[in-house]
């Protein structure tokens, strides 16, 4: 469990960050926390129906108005559609899937030797740098980094004497907080294009976007973020948890402190060398561009790809392959039960996942279904106008945050503040690409704390197998920093860029010509 330095008189930060751990412990357990969102949610719905509020859609010129979840068609839509948003609930066959694999690799010990190995070897000063641009660069295979990186960085963390939550803090707030950051083009790249294109049109058919207009900033992005990260980590996040100790733990520190024997390090070998053919041989079927890997249509990698749509099972066999050739190698399993039995413990560890996901899906339905989410948008984003260069920049962005605290999935939210913001914009001569750049760092710097993200329940059961109490307001509180010092080097970043005048990717200036 978590301890600190009680001889020392406590900074202003970590007194806020107290704060933030002693109001976030008194929240109920997650799953009870969502149920009463849901609750609340509905009754906030019938107030706001009281007073017929209702807007104009920009884009489409709709009429929407609030519809109250606490009346006939809400008590309808409850009953037809709980099991379905509980089912379709974002990422939730994501997660499962790639805990088949990640809980095979886990309890076979071939990630536990891995991590061993890899702190052998590489320079203490290298491995959380490495860590966190991981974490940064993995959102170009959509969603993967923020359940696969935070439990292997926990491990990581122990072995550098360092605390595991500390871990996984810093490994969930580098892949979600940056992830509008990246060296290459990605997933997200793709999906926002989708919505940033007609959303132009609706002002101009003359001006024009690219899916690799952000491509500059992007990239360049990964370089401030990065030493942010690690700043925020090493300065406040591990002093502050201080000390590991496993008294409180499913997993015990010195379990994983053994050397290797030659045998581990054979298996660890060949369990290395089968993740690498299986990353080349997904690298060489995905080159010929009649390959079942791209978009039958278009040829395209990205789009609507099944590598991209299938990226959950390609996750699983990425992972469950090394796992396998390491259990069997160290004789792990005598008999196809054994590994049966495995994938079902893998499965009853997500257990209170699950719980709260069906409470969680049901808050976003009703967001939908009620329209709040979007009038809540509008309403916001009527704030911005008049407005131009650095305060439209801190206002789109805050909005954008705040919005994100909301609704968690980006394509979403950027389906509905696409068409406000792009032609808002355009009208006083910014391009898309600048409008959609401010749209993404708005929604990155406050994804580590969204209690709308649907890993957040993920990474709290990852911290309660270190620590048995631990409550949601601690690990926001371990999370809270990095939101905050990315609130400030972000934006600041972008002001800078903006004031230089430089194009955010190809195709991508920062106003129409």
């Amino acid at each position: 469990m978590m301890t600190t330095n009680t001889n020392e008189k406590p900074t202003l930060v970590n007194r806020f960050l107290n704060t933030v751990e002693k109001v976030g412990n008194k929240l109920p357990d997650p799953s009870i926390l969502f149920f009463l969102m849901c609750l609340g949610l509905a009754i906030l719905t019938w107030i706001i129906s009281l007073f017929h509020v209702t807007v104009k859609h920009p884009g489409t010129g709709d009429i929407i108005a609030i519809k109250s979840i606490l009346s006939k068609d809400g008590f309808m839509m409850i009953l037809n559609d709980a099991v379905k948003n509980f089912s379709e609930f974002p990422a939730l066959g994501l997660v499962l899937a790639v805990m088949l694999g990640v809980g095979v690799a886990e309890k076979t010990g071939y990630f536990d030797k891995l991590m061993i190995q890899v702190v052998q070897k590489a320079p203490q000063k290298i491995i959380v740098p490495v860590i966190i641009l991981i974490g940064i660069i993995g959102n170009a295979a959509g969603d993967a980094a923020p359940i696969v990186l935070p439990p292997l960085t926990a491990m990581v963390f122990i072995k550098l004497g360092y605390h595991p939550i500390a871990g996984l803090a810093m490994a969930y707030a580098s892949a979600l907080g940056g992830f509008s950051a990246n060296i290459m083009i990605g997933m997200s790249d793709a999906l926002l294009y989708a919505f940033t294109e007609p959303a132009a049109k609706i002002v101009s058919d003359t001006t024009h976007v690219n899916v690799a207009m952000n491509w500059y900033f992007v990239a360049a992005s990964v370089v401030v973020l990065l030493p942010a990260v690690y700043w925020v980590t090493m300065k406040f996040v591990i002093p502050r948890l201080g000390t590991y100790d496993d008294s409180n733990s499913d997993i015990q520190a010195n379990d994983t402190d053994s050397k290797l024997t030659p045998q581990e390090n054979r298996a660890v070998f060949w369990a290395n060398i089968s993740f690498f053919i299986m990353l080349l041989l997904l690298i060489v079927l995905a080159i010929p561009q009649n390959s079942f890997l791209r978009n039958a249509k278009t040829g395209s990698l990205l789009n609507d790809a099944p590598i991209i749509n299938g990226v959950g099972l390609i996750i699983l066999v990425l992972f469950l392959v090394p796992g396998l050739v390491y259990g069997i190698m160290m004789k792990e399993f005598k008999d196809s039960k054994d590994l049966g039995k495995m994938l079902a413990d893998s499965m009853a560890s997500m257990g209170s996942f699950i719980v709260i996901v069906f409470f969680a899906a049901q808050l976003l339905a009703f967001l939908e279904w009620s329209n709040l989410g979007v009038i809540v948008a509008v309403k916001g984003a009527a704030l911005l106008q008049g407005q131009n260069g650095v305060v439209l920049i801190l206002g789109i962005i805050l909005l954008s945050a705040c919005i994100n605290l909301l609704i968690g999935s980006a394509s979403a939210k950027w389906g509905i503040l696409a068409p406000i913001f792009i032609p808002m914009l355009m009208l006083v001569g910014f391009h898309p690409a600048f409008t959609q750049m401010l749209y993404r760092i708005g929604d990155s710097i406050s994804n580590p704390i969204t209690p709308m993200m649907p890993y957040l329940p993920l990474l709290l059961s990852y911290a309660q197998k270190y620590d048995k109490d631990m409550k949601l307001g601690s690990l926001l509180s371990s999370l809270m920093p990095y939101t905050i010092i990315l609130s400030i080097a972000w934006p600041l970043f972008m002001i800078v860029w903006y004031l230089l005048g430089w194009p955010l990717g190809p195709g991508g200036p920062l106003h129409i010509k």
